[in-house]
């Protein structure tokens, strides 16, 4: 518990003497004594127990905290030339281990940086090569993990929480200084078991399992799994580590430091030891935790698992029980029936399938009869025989042995057929098939769904035939044929359409899918077969195309099931006459119909691909005409509705009455795209046209000469790819073509727009000049005034009606020259030089909205008068000048 406010350098020349702190109350510290005056003989050893009664007397011990780790610090500099300083540092550290001590509850996070701090200067402490101080730093760091209650209580002041050191720990960054002091040390075993339990304790945070992973943990701690340790601990301690770097940070990232030569070596080596030597439970357990740590490793690939020798090693434990070796390794070694021994079985199988994903593990395989050895297990339980393990163990066992020899297997090929491995197996369905009492256990992974029958045992065998079935090997199919392996399938399918219940359906569901996989597999391209397969083959695959369509939905596996049935007729029905007509008998078309009636997009293409082959069968066009679904739906009414809905998937536009509207109407296309475009439409006839043409010249150049017939069909096949060819080019060279005129045309219209557009300017500029010439020449205002008279009377009638009525349309007194406005007004002119309002006219202003009111009448001589009167008829008074001298 720190209970320490003061501060200082800790060296003085008295043993004690005062000096003041931060609070108002000077307090005792005890000094040492320095180097010089040590010399003198005047070194006196400190009181401890004064030391830490004023370090509990303070009042505010986390924000002191920083003090006191500097008054540790300082010592600590000074134990490697004088070792009396141990004795003070280990005091301060055991204080460091006790709960701290706040006296407000926002203490916790005022102090949290210098508390981090603090704590991060025990790792550093670690690099002193003192094994008692290290030792203390371990059980100081070791007790924020099991805090202890203060022995008193101190009035006014409260227990920090107790995550808070464990938190403050995380900031500090305390475990990476802590795996790095790891390598610090050389033959001091009982500070490695030491640092390894605290680095145990600090490895269940996330926050330190990522700090640990940095400074390189995993691979450090794991180089070391066979150093000397009498006491046992370190090799548990060590795993127990592994296990929280696996689970708590980057998973890959742990791998890859523990994929190396230097720790799988090691590893194997501690495995081996504790495989052979090991007999206490405590032993077997962490045989079985090497195990499952070595197992993630080897889904590295680039893990050097063969190079250090540990898959022959694992190989040979994994089938030495079944597989007499001579090894010297299990040599008189044998597997007891406790969970341990039953659980590493497990784990081996499961390791070895791990390991045959490795190309070059395939031969260790070889070498170490892995087959044979899973082979054994695929029998029926002996009776009245004593074996090594618990019928529930022996049946969970058998089921792993299985499910492992269909990864194994299919590489193996050679080692599966001499070991009869078809004639095992098939041996195996038959009594799993049988009615011979069993009461399985079904408590296992992969016993799940087969309690009390044998579904478990048929499913993971029809898994490995299907397996071996699928790798296409004429010698495996072959000798599966031989041995009626058709006809077994088809009558456990039959014997199991009725005998399974609600929670047994979902693995009977896989065992039906897998039966009609391997059917495929087997009848595929041979006629002989889908004979063999027969009526009794297409009954099963009519009973699947009657399942309820409601089930599909379930989530059951009625839509994998659908999926084997659709592939089963494809290979074991197409092709063979025989079959098809009685398909087309028992309505298998018109259940086909119902199926794509159903609108299962995922189901449709094989469907419809199933129907095209049909049609090449004459018999099938009748049936497929007279099928009628909902509504009396009939088959040609639903293919269109399908390809309208595959229409509006694919995005084609159509108009109201359904016609295409975009073909062809492609955005963004140039002329250089639509001629590509051509090409792309002709693109099969194109490439069918340049097979025709290499063989001709294969014939060619094996000097063979074709029949007559064959010559013309030949030469009319080269015709037509050639009259293709040149409507292609022809209609490419139109879309050029017309595309050269369409840019003619473009380019004209362009030309005649900058024509008008000058001409307009010509006729703006001639415009203004004849304005300008009007208000600039008294004569020249006067002629337009005389034309436009002129064009007003020959606009007249000359002779005029009866009874007509003349109305004035002239304004008396005011000679314009273009059609005046109601109002004409000059803002830019001042009145005075204009003249009042125009009295001359018979119009009577009422109003005016402009400034001043109405015009003035200024009396002025003749030619100002004409001349004001004609600028005032052509309205121009805003670019008139303010004075006569201007106009002049």
């Amino acid at each position: 518990m720190f209970t320490a406010e003061s501060t200082g350098t800790a060296e003085a020349p008295v043993p004690c003497y005062r000096i003041k702190s931060s609070s108002s109350r000077p307090i005792q510290l005890v000094g040492v004594v320095t180097e010089d005056k040590e010399a003198q003989g005047m070194f006196k050893s400190m009181d401890l127990n004064c030391v830490i009664k004023l370090l509990e007397e303070t009042d505010k011990p986390l924000r002191d905290l920083a003090q006191i780790f500097k008054i540790l610090n300082l010592c600590a500099r000074k134990i490697e030339k004088h070792p009396c300083f141990v004795e003070s540092a280990l005091d301060i550290l055991k204080l460091s281990g006790l709960p701290f001590l706040k006296k407000k509850v926002s203490d916790e996070i005022t102090y949290a940086e210098d508390t981090a701090n603090s704590i991060a200067l025990l790792g550093d402490l670690m690099k002193i090569p003192s094994s008692e101080l290290r030792i203390q730093i371990c059980k100081c760091i070791i007790d924020f993990y099991h805090a202890e209650p203060p022995k008193k209580h101190i009035p006014g002041y409260q227990q920090a929480s107790s995550s808070y050191k464990i938190q403050m720990a995380e900031v500090g960054g305390l475990a990476k200084t802590m795996v790095q002091s790891m390598t610090l040390l050389q033959n001091q075993l009982i500070v490695k078991l030491w640092i390894l339990k605290v680095l145990q304790h600090l490895s269940t945070s996330e926050v330190n399992c990522t700090l640990m992973m940095k400074a390189q943990a995993a691979s450090g701690i794991c180089a070391h799994l066979n150093d000397p340790d009498p006491s046992g601990q370190f090799l548990f301690r060590s795993s127990e580590i592994l296990w929280n770097l696996l689970e708590k940070s980057s998973k890959e990232e742990i791998i890859q430091q523990l994929s190396n030569f230097e720790c799988l070596l090691a590893l194997k080596e501690v495995f081996t030891n504790l495989f052979t030597s090991g007999f206490s439970h405590y032993d077997r357990q962490l045989r079985n935790d090497m195990l499952v740590i070595t197992t993630i490793i080897a889904q590295n690939p680039g893990a050097p698992m063969i190079e250090c020798g540990f898959t022959k090693d694992l190989i040979l434990f994994a089938t030495f029980s079944e597989v007499k070796s001579q090894n010297t390794l299990v040599k008189g070694l044998k597997l007891s029936n406790s969970y341990e021994d039953f659980e590493l079985k497990k784990l081996l199988f499961n390791i070895i399938v791990i390991l045959c994903k490795d190309i070059p593990t395939i031969q260790l395989l070889i070498e170490g009869k892995v087959v044979s050895a899973l082979l054994t297990y695929v029998k029926k339980p002996e009776k009245h025989k004593t074996i090594e393990w618990s019928a529930a163990q022996y049946e969970e066992l058998q089921l792993h042995a299985i499910a492992t020899l269909s990864s194994i297997a299919p590489l193996l090929i050679e080692d599966y057929m001499s070991c009869q491995g078809n004639a095992r197996v098939l041996e195996y369905l038959e009594w799993c098939e049988s009615e011979d009492p069993f009461f399985s256990h079904g408590n296992s992974f992969h016993g799940t769904g087969g309690r009390g029958n044998k579904f478990a045992q048929m499913r993971y065998s029809l898994r490995l035939l299907r397996a071996m079935v699928y790798l296409e090997d004429e010698t495996v199919n072959t000798d599966l044929c031989e041995k009626r392996a058709i006809q077994q399938m088809i009558g456990i399918f039959k014997n199991i359409m009725n005998k399974s219940n609600e929670k047994e359906e979902p693995i009977v569901l896989e065992i039906q899918s897998d039966i009609l996989l391997t059917l495929s597999g087997l009848c595929e391209y041979h006629i002989q077969r889908k004979e063999i397969f027969g009526p009794e083959g297409v009954d099963i695959i009519l009973h699947v195309m009657k399942t309820d369509p409601k089930k599909l939905q379930s989530g059951l596996g009625y839509n994998v099931l659908l999926f084997s049935m659709l592939d089963s007729i494809w290979c074991c029905i197409l092709g063979c006459y025989s079959l098809e007509d009685y398909f087309l008998e028992k309505e298998g078309i018109f259940l086909l119909l119902d199926l794509l009636a159903l609108n299962q997009k995922k189901f449709c293409n094989l469907i419809l691909g199933i129907m095209v082959e049909f049609c090449d069968n004459p018999k099938t066009a009748a049936h497929v005409n007279a099928w009628r679904g909902k509504k009396d739906q009939t088959a040609a009414s639903l293919l269109i509705k399908l390809w309208r809905k595959e229409e509006k998937e694919l995005g084609v536009k159509r108009d109201k009455n359904g016609k295409i509207i975009d073909f062809e109407n492609l955005p963004g296309l140039s002329t250089e795209d639509f001629v590509t475009l051509c090409i792309i439409h002709r693109y099969l006839d194109f490439k069918i046209g340049e097979i025709w043409s290499e063989i001709l010249e294969e014939i060619k150049l094996e000097k063979l000469r074709p029949v007559t017939t064959d010559k013309k069909v030949l030469e009319a096949i080269t015709a037509a790819s050639e009259n293709i060819g040149k409507m292609v080019a022809s209609l490419q060279s139109e879309m050029i073509e017309s595309q050269a005129r369409q840019d003619v045309l473009n380019e004209q219209k362009i030309y005649a727009k900058i024509q008008a557009t000058n001409k307009q300017r010509e006729l703006v500029n001639k415009s203004w000049e004849n304005f300008v010439a009007r208000t600039s020449n008294a004569k020249t205002l006067k002629r337009a005034k005389r034309l436009q008279e002129k064009a007003i009377e020959s606009s007249r009638y000359t002779k005029r009606p009866q009874n007509a009525i003349f109305h004035q349309t002239d304004i008396k007194g005011l000679n314009t020259t273009v059609p005046p406005g109601r109002v004409v007004t000059v803002e830019s002119t001042p009145a005075q030089l204009i003249g009042g309002p125009l009295a001359d006219t018979d119009i009577a202003l009422k109003k005016l909205p402009i400034r001043g009111g109405a015009l003035q009448k200024v009396k002025t001589g003749k030619e100002k008068g004409e001349w004001g009167k004609c600028l005032l008829s052509f309205g121009c008074g805003g670019i008139l000048p303010k004075n006569r001298k201007q106009v002049a």
